[in-house]
Order: C-alpha cells, then sequence, then structure tokens
C-alpha cells in the first residue's frame, strides 16, 4: 500500500471520528472552561447569586438586569492584579464585561456556596 492512499484512509477515518465525536457532544452540555478566566468565571455562574444594596442600586439606575450580569460572567474577564483569589474564607474577583458591556466592572465575592456582586462600577 502506498504512503499516499494511508495518508488518504488516515483522513477520511479522522474526519469520521471529528464527525461523531461532535455530533455525541452537540448533544451533552459540554464545556471546555481550561483557562484561569474561564475557570474562575463558571465557579461564579454556578453558585447562587446574591446582589447588594449597593449593586441593586446601581443596576436599577443605569437600567442593567441580571441578564447583564449573566454575559458578563459568560464572556468577560478577570483581572487578576485586581483580584484576591487566595483570601480566606471567600476569594474576591474584579470581573470586567466585554464587547457593549465593556464600561461595566463587577466586584464579586465568591465564598463556598454563595457568590455575592457586592460593586458594580462603569469604567470611564
Amino acid at each position: 500500500m502506498g504512503l499516499l492512499k494511508r495518508f488518504g484512509y488516515y483522513l477520511i477515518g479522522l474526519a469520521l471520528g471529528s464527525v461523531a465525536v461532535l455530533y455525541f457532544w452537540k448533544n451533552k452540555n459540554v464545556s471546555f472552561d481550561y483557562g484561569m478566566d474561564a475557570r474562575t468565571l463558571k465557579t461564579i455562574r454556578i453558585k447562587k447569586r446574591v446582589y447588594s444594596k449597593e449593586a441593586m442600586k446601581f443596576m436599577h439606575l443605569n437600567k442593567l438586569d441580571s441578564s447583564h450580569i449573566n454575559s458578563i460572567l459568560k464572556r468577560g474577564d478577570v483581572d487578576f492584579g485586581k483580584s484576591k483569589p487566595r483570601l480566606k474564607p471567600c476569594a474576591e474577583y474584579y470581573v470586567t464585561g466585554n464587547d457593549s458591556l465593556s464600561s461595566i466592572s463587577l466586584y464579586i465575592i465568591r465564598c463556598d456556596s454563595l457568590a455575592t456582586v457586592e460593586k458594580i462600577t462603569r469604567i470611564n
């Protein structure tokens, strides 16, 4: 069997295997959160979320709702320079939004079973 023929069989098998894997993963709710930002945001998203009075006031005045906060926690960036991830018993994180919410920043305190949005600020 020639080298070109083997390479062709390899590519056909790789393509069929890739399609099969994509089909099975599409039917499951699988996420690949391997980066530091992605893991941190995922752990915040899966915990029960509570808003402080100051955060609720900012949301009311700026016409933001929980879907905007969810969007920031889905696609935002964690500023580890301002955050204190090793603080005990609850870590503190600064999260900034992307795209249309890039001017919004969240200060979140993440404990074992609760994530509290303490402060929401507008970045100029």
